[in-house]
């Protein structure tokens, strides 16, 4: 029974922080940002991919010595608070910002987004400590499940502010959903914690671990394929995540409510794909589980370059929900299944740098594209590189069925 709840309340933080992935980073701050801040301007598009490139690269330098501390101190659950807090505080400020306060919103949403993925290191390395590894792929796959629920959920709390045209308030909803359903994990979900000399400082302590670690990476070959794969696949995911808000809006000129159906429909899909593809993926395996989902990664961006009409990119958002979910919780469960336990949060946070320093180049590239062509087609359609690269050494990656031991 304890390890149900356990399962319970780790998945009911994922159906919290989605109200900030969803409200802030990937909708309305978004379209909000563009339109508002930087008054519509295409220049928008580039300051977007400054803010989000900027997250991601602070993200990507402190993560893996965040993890090292931790697995030290054994103490992942306070990091994960200190990081709540922060994304939680910086996504209420956001209420405050008005059109031209773009270095002012840009600041706001860095703290925010580095609160909610560095957070991510810790939440991920709690997996494999509430399911065997037989397991991960569906439990994982239930996590994000819960996340798209949270997303719909969050969403239809904003829909009367988005009817009235009060959206910055919706920046308050997304920070109280996330404050409010975030708690039971920090009040029932137990932390091993261990006592330790320390003799020196824990920044000190961790960069150690971290170099200690990557001067021996030769005997983690494997695992290095992998997050080098990941590194290129996740830097589509996330662009196509950060700019599907404006792309909608700007391109295919939804309004408002056009892109809370849309998003609500995306949702839906992605609640399904998660849960399909986590039982499918303790069945078949994670590798071929993710070489599905980005195969249909790639089908999904030749069609978002492709289509012309509001009801074909929906089609476009359908595909993109299946695939959205799935191909992060397999990543997630197939990391778990290689990585060392005695290493497990800093290897978490080497696979947060590779996540989130991909997606420092990402949201550049687009942002780049999309203002010397003045398209954002051309600008969807250059991510579609990063799939194939990534698929390509994906298949390089060999597969192990338990933790192995090193």
């Amino acid at each position: 029974m304890k390890k149900y709840k356990n399962i319970l309340v780790w998945s009911l933080f994922d159906f919290a922080n989605t109200s900030f992935a969803i409200i802030v980073a990937t909708f309305l701050y978004a379209v909000y940002f563009k339109k508002v801040v930087a008054s519509g301007e295409p220049i928008g598009d580039l300051y977007w991919s400054y803010a989000t490139s900027l997250s991601m690269f602070i993200t990507a330098l402190i993560s893996p010595i965040l993890g090292a501390i931790s697995d030290y101190s054994a103490g992942k659950k306070r990091f994960l608070l200190f990081f709540t807090l922060l994304c939680i505080l910086s996504t209420a400020s956001l209420y405050f910002v008005d059109e031209g306060d773009i270095f002012y919103g840009i600041i706001l949403f860095v703290l925010a987004s580095i609160g909610f993925e560095a957070g991510l290191v810790f939440y991920d390395a709690f997996l494999p400590e509430i399911t065997e590894p037989k397991n991960y792929g569906r439990v994982s796959g239930y996590g994000f499940a819960a996340g798209y629920f949270g997303s719909l959920a969050s969403l239809g709390l904003v829909f009367p502010f988005i009817s009235d045209n009060k959206i910055k308030e919706t920046f308050i909803v997304a920070a109280l959903f996330f404050l409010i359903f975030s708690l039971p994990l920090f009040i029932y979900l137990k932390d091993s914690r261990k006592q330790v000399n320390k003799t020196e400082s824990y920044f000190k302590i961790g960069y150690k671990r971290v170099w200690d670690t990557i001067s021996h990476l030769k005997n983690y070959k494997n695992l290095a394929m992998f997050l080098l794969s990941f590194f290129f696949y996740i830097e589509g995911i996330n662009t196509v995540i950060y700019f599907a808000g404006n792309y909608a809006s700007t391109t295919m000129k939804f309004s408002e409510m056009e892109l809370i159906y849309f998003f609500l429909t995306v949702q839906t899909t992605a609640i399904v794909g998660s849960i399909i593809f986590g039982i499918i993926s303790d069945s078949i395996g994670q590798k071929k589980t993710i070489i599905i989902t980005l195969l249909i990664w790639i089908i999904t961006v030749v069609l978002a370059y492709l289509v012309h009409t509001k009801e074909e990119f929906y089609i476009v958002g359908l595909l993109a929900g299946l695939a959205m979910g799935s191909s992060q919780s397999t990543s997630r469960s197939l990391m778990s299944l290689l990585t060392p336990n005695e290493k497990r949060t800093e290897f978490f946070g080497f696979y947060s740098f590779f996540g989130k320093s991909s997606a420092i180049v990402g949201p550049l590239v687009f942002g780049f594209v999309s203002y010397i062509t003045n398209s954002q087609r051309l600008a969807i359609f250059s991510i579609i590189f990063f799939f194939l690269i990534g698929l390509f050494l994906l298949l390089k990656v060999k597969e192990v069925k338990a933790n192995p031991s090193f």
